[in-house]
């Protein structure tokens, strides 16, 4: 997929797409060390454009920055007008949004406590991550041999863009034997997440994920999700769970900005329930769709518009 944008924002200012430039020696580039968040940004039902929770992710970009002890140097609400900036911009009603905070040139030793912390916000149009196919019928898992981090090792708390090369490995793994999406076990071997979203499963009416005291990130999918379920009156479980409770699963979804609400229909090779997307995934997901491009008028408060 190539990137299809005309201006990128770049330190405080937009600037040409080919002039969105950094250098060959900037750190992150060598190291991994930054921070980063994906957001998107959907055409509403009346026809004007708004960024699905946008204050949300922004603070947890800001958390990250934190824990990763890189002092970003713009704001919560300078860096809301900058995504909004970018987007009105490029003329954007559906798209995504990244913006990352990274080290540049400088010491090349891992500390580079001297080097500046820069900030770009890009932002593209992009479809269904998993594909069209994948939100309607469901897609295919696998359990990786790569397990997620250890919470101790990693800041699993974090977006820290070298982190993400564990879920890499683990995502090229299952894709080159035919598999849509890596599912991740914990260093205990309990479900974590999948490479880039959250689990959730139902079985016998109840709605179960893994809790945030486990290594996995806090979604702001997985967060909508929960609050959309508890509203339809359904029962919720935050509790730690084994992959054979995956197979016998009446439904499994994955949550995530860019993967949305995606079915699951078979997980290591057993099919999940009647091999389709069931009855609560279907519900949830079309009450995520209304609610993100303003169907629903029950959360105006996730929706930031873009004037």
């Amino acid at each position: 997929m190539g990137i299809e944008t005309n201006r990128i924002w770049m330190d405080g200012e937009l600037v040409d797409y080919a002039d969105a430039t950094i250098h060959v020696l900037s750190h992150t580039l060598h190291y991994g060390l930054g921070a980063f968040e994906g957001i998107r940004c959907y055409k509403q039902a009346d026809g004007g454009a708004a960024v699905f929770r946008l204050d949300e992710h922004l603070k947890r970009l800001l958390e990250t920055c934190h824990i990763a002890t890189l002092d970003c140097p713009y704001d919560q609400d300078e860096l809301k007008r900058a995504c909004l900036e970018t987007i009105k911009d490029n003329g954007f009603a559906d798209c995504y949004i990244r913006p990352v905070v990274f080290l540049g040139h400088g010491e090349m030793g891992l500390s580079a406590l001297s080097n500046d912390v820069r900030v770009a916000i890009i932002s593209w149009p992009w479809g269904a991550y998993l594909g069209d196919e994948g939100l309607t019928h469901g897609i295919r898992a696998k359990v990786s041999s790569f397990n997620r981090h250890h919470v101790n090792a990693a800041m699993v708390k974090g977006k820290i863009n070298g982190q993400y090369v564990n879920s890499i490995l683990a995502k090229r793994e299952v894709m080159k034997s035919g598999y849509q999406e890596a599912i991740m076990l914990d260093t205990e071997g309990y479900i974590s997440e999948a490479s880039g979203e959250n689990i959730f499963l139902v079985r016998n009416g109840t709605i179960y994920t893994t809790p945030l005291g486990s290594s996995i990130l806090g979604g702001i999918t997985r967060n909508t999700l929960l609050a959309l379920a508890r509203e339809q009156g359904y029962e919720l479980q935050e509790s730690r769970f084994t992959r054979d409770f995956l197979y016998v699963a009446d439904e499994i979804f994955m949550t995530g900005t860019a993967a949305e609400v995606t079915p699951v229909r078979e997980v290591d090779d057993r099919a999940i329930g009647s091999g389709e997307p069931g009855p609560v995934t279907k519900e949830l997901q079309a009450l995520y769709f209304d609610t993100v491009k303003g169907k629903s008028k029950s959360h105006p408060e996730w929706l930031t518009i873009v004037e």
